[in-house]
């Protein structure tokens, strides 16, 4: 009998564990973007494709086993990918869970890849229940490999970008090499083998409109980014800083499915670095003003990539949010973070955002490296003059991938114990110490500076003037409540 799917591709996900009481109504639920562009590609190299979304199901491993069994697939294929730095690593953890579920309920075979397995291959595969791990991009590796297991052959040497067992023994094959032309590797995904109700916008994103968080959607329009963060670990799946882009034309064509189809209106444009190329990010702006979407968009942006002369037309395309990296305060840490930008024209470019109705989801991170806590503060009294109509303070982790990471292991700093504790609000949260400061000074600091931010009477105001009184209400009852952290008890 012939099977019903070649593949499986997999989305792991704990919600619970990875934000603990924010993740009931608070934290957003976001579509795999890149598993369901790598199931349009393998469904256009003639594969049978399903897609389980074990995160927005929110269901445990023995029920995604189940679902597996289901399909009979030849290959499952855990895919560990996040548009943040921490959305790999903080993952891994059920990933891992969910490996191990399969290879013992299932009889396919078990791989996994993605942001996490590529910056740290051979550990994964010395550590997780898997026939194989796919290093890099993925979708040139699995074409292969999915020809050769359907031929039943067990030669995988000329299986580009995959680490395997032959006779017990680790054996990996260089990387395979990037994709060059996106729009031919990369066609409009599949969203059609995902469950689009139930995806839901970040709270921030929707503070017009707070309680029509779905349908909601999100897309690449590019890959990589040419800097090199010492905190990102983003270019881990690429191997090296570097940006390509997807044809504006695709790009839309990915947008009108979204908005037609699936009446999306809340969309975030994932790219680790939307507005840095004027010519490829505003022809997806004019395109999306001819078509006069309603959109609620919100993208990447660094302070010194933004085009003053653009921004009216962004925000008539309906990019409505700009999430800046601001970072720190400290014209010091920020070079020492390789963020070749002055503080002080920091609240300009904020102001000149502003001024152009767009708001500014700003992006702030303590303990970096040469952070004190005079510094610290120095940050955190940037982000309340800058007063973002919403603010993201982290504290800085070595997430696999990095170049802090690698830092970390050369100089014997302590780590987290589990892949959980990378997630920036899980209860075993341990961020990077640094000379000054320790993992435990770090998180209080960051967990105080939440709470001293958001329920500033002068932000509050601000919120209820420029938004409405139920995004006040709504930010209110979010400060009530309060992460447990293991090292802060």
């Amino acid at each position: 009998m012939p099977r019903e799917n070649d593949v499986v591709l997999i989305n792991p996900g704990d919600r619970k564990q990875i934000f603990q009481g924010l993740s009931q109504e608070m934290a957003a639920i976001e579509p795999p973007f890149w598993i369901a562009v790598i199931a349009a590609y393998l469904r256009s190299r003639g594969y049978k494709v399903s897609v389980i979304d074990s995160n927005a199901l929110n269901i445990s491993p023995e029920e995604t086993a189940q679902k597996v069994n289901e399909f009979g697939p030849i290959l499952t294929v855990v895919i560990v990918y996040g548009s943040h730095p921490s959305a790999s690593t903080q993952n891994m953890t059920i990933a891992g869970a969910i490996c191990k579920a399969l290879k013992e309920k299932t009889e396919a075979k078990v791989a996994i890849g993605g942001l996490h397995p590529s910056a740290l291959p051979k550990r994964t595969m010395e550590e997780e229940k898997v026939d194989f791990v796919i290093d890099g991009e993925g979708p040139y590796t699995l074409d292969l490999l999915l020809e050769l297991l359907n031929k039943n052959k067990k030669d995988y040497s000329k299986v580009l970008g995959l680490w395997y067992r032959d006779n017990g023994k680790i054996i990996n094959n260089s990387r395979a090499p990037l994709i060059k032309n996106l729009d031919d590797a990369l066609p409009v995904a599949a969203w059609d083998l995902l469950p689009m109700d139930v995806y839901r916008a970040h709270n921030w994103h929707c503070f017009d409109d707070i309680h029509n968080r779905t349908p909601y959607g999100a897309i690449y329009t590019s890959l990589g980014c040419p800097f090199s963060c010492v905190f990102c670990c983003i270019n881990a799946l690429f191997g090296k800083p570097g940006i390509r882009y997807r044809n504006p034309e695709l790009v839309i064509q990915e947008i009108d499915t979204l908005v037609k189809k699936y009446k999306v209106k809340n969309l975030k444009i994932a790219d680790e670095l939307f507005i840095l190329n004027d010519s490829h990010y505003m022809g997806i702006v004019e395109r999306i003003i001819r078509n006069n979407y309603d959109l609620n968009i919100w993208t990447y942006a660094r302070v010194d990539t933004i085009n003053y002369n653009n921004l009216k037309k962004m925000k008539k395309a309906g990019i409505n949010w700009l999430a800046l990296g601001i970072e720190s305060a400290n014209t010091v840490i920020l070079d020492g973070a390789n963020k070749q930008m002055k503080a002080r024209d920091i609240i300009m470019v904020a102001r000149r955002i502003q001024d152009e109705g767009i708001r500014i989801g700003a992006n702030y991170i303590f303990g970096l490296p040469n952070d004190t806590r005079d510094t610290m503060q120095a940050t955190l009294d940037l982000a309340m003059e800058i007063n973002a109509e919403y603010s993201n303070f982290y504290s800085a982790m070595a997430y696999p991938g990095s170049k802090l990471y690698d830092m970390a292991v050369r100089e014997g700093l302590e780590l987290p114990k589990t892949w959980n504790g990378y997630s920036q609000y899980s209860y075993d949260c341990l961020p990077l110490s640094t000379k000054y400061l320790t993992a435990r000074e770090i998180l209080r600091f960051r967990d105080n500076a939440f709470h001293e931010y958001f329920e500033r009477l002068v932000y509050l105001k601000m919120i209820e003037k420029k938004i409405s009184k139920d995004a006040r209400r709504y930010i209110e009852n979010l400060t009530k409540i309060r992460l447990k952290r293991r090292i802060l008890e």
